[in-house]
């Protein structure tokens, strides 16, 4: 009996992409183990007849497709040359180039297949960022593109069998500004926490949620973490590849200190940020981290104001960072539910993800000549909001200082994120950490400091665009 399908936001976009007459080939990016291959399987088994998955890696002889050409009659011909059993139907078939990165030519075919219009294509890979200017190049306006990331929170308890009713309830309390009692406050704790150790890579989720234990979940991801090491090994160039697994091997130990700004000097002696960012942009396109950019100053608009030799990296997937920690920090994590083993920097990473994972841009600040520091900053409908990550409980200073000082114009309110209750004083919002997921979205539709949007724009919030209902594209 197979592994029960986890349910993703990716498949409401994949119908959205079916359903529009127009659509161009999709190309699905994102890190190896994410669930790429697997939702697109799903989707394809229930809504087309005919299905053909060719994968570059395992049968390498499809690179010669494109012998006589990128015409889709010339491609499919020689598909089916080499294995005469395909159906090729017109209008009920979806071709799945997997594992593109290994044959990035293949995108020049995408417009073909456009301008042909019998056959639906979706490609995939696992470093398609690191590759993507060869693929773009090869396709210009001729395919849309998606970005998938291991699973969210919101998609991890849905595997556990939390539906629509309750995410909408707890959608509520953050709305609304109400707390949450006793027992559902402890309860999505505990659930947060299983996220935080388990991460978002559905082999891992799905292992846990059939045996019920984290049995073998440490190992998967360590699996995981190796496969990376190898993707580095196997495509990154020349000396890059020992810089960038060394980049990757000190995130966890920067994370754990004070300053949690990422210094190249601290990977190696007398490395120098020149020689270094390519090998970030190479991590950060592969899909392995996020990266969180230092602003120049806390206004609007965001775009181009951050300083690009300032920045911290976080793991893109909490889960795998936590197990790249030392087995000491592990079994006290596990054992004891303990997220502060690695100081606040384990919280910002589960924050950074969260963020991320909504279409956040990732930026912090750093004032030079004060301690005034702030974790994140999010764009509201009509502010600049902070974000501040509280490992422990505390006064939240440099949050206060940004909202009362005159300095900051576009700053009128601000949100903590802590391990208690929902709550408002003093213009900040206080949010657990296990509703992060959901801070785009009230953003987007609500002002604390009046009323929410959706109300002065005469509609309901529940009528507003939810990627489950399958109104969304992102």
């Amino acid at each position: 009996m197979g592994t029960k399908y986890i349910q993703r936001k990716f498949d409401s976009f994949l119908r959205d992409w079916k359903a529009d007459a127009d659509r161009n080939p999709l190309l699905v990016m994102g890190a190896r183990q994410v669930g790429k291959t697997e939702s697109i399987r799903h989707f394809a088994r229930r809504n087309y007849e005919s299905f053909i998955e060719i994968n570059f890696v395992d049968t390498p002889e499809f690179k010669g497709v494109v012998r006589d050409g990128y015409k889709a009659d010339s491609i499919v011909r020689q598909i089916s040359l080499i294995n005469p059993t395909l159906r090729f139907i017109p209008g009920k078939t979806l071709i799945f180039f997997d594992e593109i990165q290994e044959f990035p030519d293949m995108a020049t075919s995408f417009k073909f297949f456009k301008q042909d219009g019998r056959y639906d294509v979706i490609a995939s890979g696992s470093l398609l960022g690191v590759h993507y200017r060869r693929i773009s190049s090869n396709s210009v306006g001729y395919k849309s593109n998606y970005l998938l990331r291991s699973l969210d929170f919101e998609e991890f308890m849905r595997a556990r069998g939390y539906g629509d009713d309750f995410f909408g309830d707890v959608y509520s309390h953050v709305k609304d500004i109400r707390p949450f009692n006793e027992l559902e406050h402890s309860v999505l704790s505990r659930r947060f926490l299983d996220f935080c150790v388990l991460g978002g890579m559905p082999r891992v989720v799905s292992e846990f949620i059939g045996k019920g234990t984290f049995e073998n979940s440490l190992r998967l991801q360590r699996e995981i973490l190796n496969g990376y090491r190898d993707d580095v090994r196997k495509y990154a160039e020349g000396m890059d590849q020992t810089r960038i697994l060394n980049v990757f091997d000190h995130i966890a130990p920067q994370l754990a200190r004070e300053n949690k700004k990422f210094q190249v000097s601290k990977v190696d002696k007398g490395a120098r940020m020149k020689d270094y960012r390519g090998c970030i942009e190479w991590l950060k396109d592969a899909g392995v981290v996020n990266v969180c950019h230092a602003m120049t100053f806390p206004e609007l608009p965001l775009k181009g104001r951050y300083d690009e030799s300032r920045f911290k990296l976080y793991m893109a997937d909490t889960g795998l960072l936590v197990a790249q920690l030392e087995d000491e920090a592990q079994k006290d994590l596990r054992a004891n539910g303990n997220l502060g083993v690695y100081g606040g920097g384990l919280y910002e990473n589960i924050v950074g993800e969260a963020l991320a994972k909504s279409g956040c841009e990732l930026l912090y600040y750093k004032r030079e000549d004060s301690s005034l520091e702030m974790d994140f900053f999010v764009r509201g409908r009509n502010d600049l909001v902070p974000v501040e990550v509280k490992a422990k409980s505390g006064r939240a200073q440099s949050l206060r200082s940004l909202i009362k000082s005159e300095h900051y114009g576009d700053i009128r309110w601000g949100v903590k994120l802590h391990g208690g209750n929902i709550g408002w004083e003093n213009s900040i919002l206080t949010l657990p950490y296990y509703v992060a997921f959901l801070l785009r979205r009230y953003l987007s539709e609500c002002d604390p400091l009046g009323r929410s949007v959706a109300e002065s724009q005469g509609c309901m919030v529940d009528e507003l665009h939810d990627p489950w209902l399958g109104k969304t594209s992102e």
